[in-house]
């Protein structure tokens, strides 16, 4: 079984500007990788590469074991799913209307659009025309047409843009779902709150180059970032914090009542026991980098690199 989407040594310019500059890259099969970085770092264009939109001036992209701008193009857009990150639909057409249009666009079935509309909480206004949608629901019938088909690979650039909070948590529900149902999700965000719980492995892109790449597990050993303590207790004596300090811990933030510490992860062993030695200590959470920590870590510069460019 080929990998879902392997890209290698990606070049891309567009005038003057380096979209991509050598760019490797791959995504498993049943992962949900996140394609992380400012807006212009080269996030679309890997999307427009991947989906056969654009060629790259130099390197090799390969989809579902296929060349996405070779003589294949029609049955491998089949197989594809794809969510821009800007929705539009004809407003005056209902949400069924719109999904049944997409569906023999894809050779699908008219019946294909009626269990996505139920299973992405859009049954009551399937009858109702777009143009009185919401953000939030224009966002999810766009996902339902990128699911159409059970497309092998879904691409879903910035899912979340322009969201609320309700919005936004439907939209990771829903992705949580596909994740549980083994799908090949790439997705892409300059928004990291909240995120790194519903991806499998992080990209971290700037400047047209990949940063780093792997879980945040993987990231936070390459980081060297240490650990979060959060220890709640009485922490109005100084001799208390010293002693947490002498044992290699740095006092991020402290209050009467917590301490938030920043602990190398060499010295994590021996800062627990302190703290679990000291007299009345009401609770301890030790976290991992946060995926913000290790994204300012990377340090992904910005630089304006998206432009369409169509393929032969």
């Amino acid at each position: 079984m080929p990998v879902p989407v392997k890209l290698e040594n990606l070049h891309k310019r567009y005038g003057r500007v380096q979209a991509l500059d050598g760019v490797s890259l791959s995504a498993r099969e049943g992962e949900v990788l996140g394609l992380l970085g400012h807006n212009g770092a080269g996030k679309t264009t890997i999307m427009k590469l991947v989906l056969g939109l654009t060629r790259p001036d130099s390197g090799r992209v390969e989809v579902l074991g296929r060349d996405p701008c070779g003589r294949d193009v029609r049955r491998l857009r089949h197989r594809l799913g794809y969510l821009p990150e800007s929705v539009v639909f004809y407003g005056e057409l209902t949400g069924r209307e719109v999904l049944r249009y997409f569906a023999r666009l894809k050779g699908i079935g008219r019946g294909a659009s009626e269990p996505l509309l139920e299973r992405l909480g859009l049954a009551q206004a399937a009858d109702r025309p777009v143009k009185g949608y919401s953000n939030g629901m224009r966002q999810r019938l766009g996902l339902a047409q990128a699911l159409l088909g059970e497309p092998a690979l879904l691409l879903l650039d910035e899912p979340t843009a322009g969201l609320d909070p309700d919005a936004t948590r439907d939209v990771y529900s829903m992705l949580d779902e596909l994740r549980r149902r083994g799908a090949t999700v790439m997705l892409s965000s300059h928004v990291l709150a909240g995120i790194e719980r519903h991806i499998d492995r992080a990209a971290i892109i700037g400047a047209g180059r990949l940063l780093v790449s792997g879980n945040l597990e993987e990231l936070g050993r390459r980081a060297g970032l240490g650990v979060t303590i959060r220890a709640g207790g009485d922490w109005a004596d100084e001799k208390r914090v010293d002693r947490v300090i002498e044992r290699g811990a740095v006092v991020h933030r402290r209050s009467a009542t917590e301490l938030e510490l920043r602990v190398p992860g060499a010295a994590k062993l021996d800062v627990l026991r302190v703290l679990l030695a000291v007299d009345g200590i009401r609770d301890v959470a030790v976290e991992p980098p946060s995926l913000e920590m290790l994204y300012d870590h990377f340090g992904p510069s910005t630089r304006p690199a998206e432009a369409p460019c169509t393929a032969s």
